[in-house]
């Protein structure tokens, strides 16, 4: 089932009118993410096209973002999709705390699809998750602007700036029928 973002109510966006996401866990060891953006594409600033691979900072410009709990605890994963079909995988012990490098996904596979009025990434993403852990999952993603402007795009924001760490952003849970 499709998730609207919302935009943070601190930002404006001329160029994206909507952003939508889907997630589903077609095997136990996988998550298929995609987002859908709707507007006048070509005011947003893409990324070039670039080599497939792990790249730190995707979050500076242009990108999709997915934060996986696979529990009732505090650890998490932040993973970040670019346009370029660049990508990064991050594992917290806690709230912005303990960041490393997660070498618990594989190299996802990204797929792009774009028109004047559309924009669609779709990623398939291995992840070694427990299959009866509860998943919560904060999806968001980041826009910038030809005229260099940035927005922030969640399923949920807290109060005062955007933090897409913040436990408030875990607002979807995956259904465990999506799972098996």
């Amino acid at each position: 089932m499709r998730q609207t973002l919302k935009l943070h109510p601190d930002s404006r966006c001329k160029a994206v009118t909507r952003i939508e996401a889907e997630v589903t866990r077609p095997r136990p060891d996988a998550l298929a993410l995609h987002y859908f953006v709707t507007g006048n594409i070509g005011d947003v600033l893409w990324p070039e096209l670039g080599k497939h691979g792990r790249t730190d900072g995707l979050w500076q410009h242009t990108c999709f973002e997915a934060f996986v709990r696979a529990s009732a605890g505090p650890a998490y994963f932040e993973f970040n999709f670019s346009p370029s079909l660049q990508w990064a995988a991050y594992r917290f012990d806690s709230y912005r705390s303990g960041m490393r490098v997660s070498e618990a996904a594989g190299d996802p596979q990204l797929g792009t699809q774009s028109g004047t009025t559309y924009y669609d990434l779709k990623v398939l993403l291995k992840l070694d998750l427990p299959i009866d852990a509860v998943l919560r999952l904060g999806l968001s993603a980041v826009i910038e602007e030809t005229n260099g402007d940035k927005s922030y795009w969640a399923l949920a924001h807290p109060a005062g700036k955007a933090d897409f760490h913040h436990a408030d952003c875990f607002a979807y849970e995956l259904p465990v029928a999506d799972r098996l």
